[in-house]
């Protein structure tokens, strides 16, 4: 997993620049919780890792997880603050039209479906729940997931795959890079 992660981290780095110094050091622990769980086997059963865009200006974050008959490559923005949250929302208010052409991208649908995430259940606050744009705005969480069978993963070509993948991720990144300019951080992937 070392020598995939930095492979990866090498491909991934001819298109963007990412702040995580090694495919080392991008690999999640092996390691449970198993203090608060009833099951108590000691390793997960799968890799994991995420590669964070390097400086203030690039917003969002690469990961990936291997695992037998549940591998995927996601990105985007899994706990955005609530000052980011609120930048996000008032764009898409103003105009909603700049996610959508990135949503409605023949490359994005081919590679993501949709986008992902927890949503509320009802408009946020300060917005209309008629809002042409509710569907966006009522996301909590951006998320973009490819999921791959087992086949693929263990295909030669995978890194290819996966970084590609990434690729496809750049305009997404780059509108919410544009969206976002606090110097607050969420959680990112």
């Amino acid at each position: 997993m070392k020598v995939f992660a930095d492979r990866l981290l090498s491909e991934i780095n001819v298109h963007d620049l990412i702040e995580t110094p090694s495919g080392k050091k991008s690999l999640h622990r092996i390691y449970r919780d198993t203090r608060f769980s009833k099951e108590k086997i000691p390793y997960k059963n799968n890799w994991s890792g995420s590669f964070k865009r390097a400086s203030k200006k690039r917003r969002g974050g690469y990961y990936f997880r291997i695992e037998p008959g549940n591998s995927f490559i996601a990105g985007g923005f899994q706990q955005p603050n609530a000052q980011d949250l609120k930048r996000i929302r008032d764009d898409i208010n103003l105009n909603p039209e700049s996610l959508r052409k990135i949503l409605n991208d023949k490359v994005f649908i081919e590679t993501f479906g949709t986008l992902h995430g927890e949503q509320l259940k009802t408009a946020p606050k300060g917005f209309d729940v008629n809002n042409a744009a509710i569907d966006l705005l009522r996301f909590k969480q951006f998320l973009l997931i490819k999921r791959f069978t087992d086949e693929e993963v263990m295909d030669a070509s995978f890194l290819k795959t996966a970084d590609k993948t990434y690729q496809n991720m750049r305009p997404f990144f780059d509108y919410m890079s544009e969206v976002l300019s606090t110097d607050s951080i969420g959680q990112e992937i």
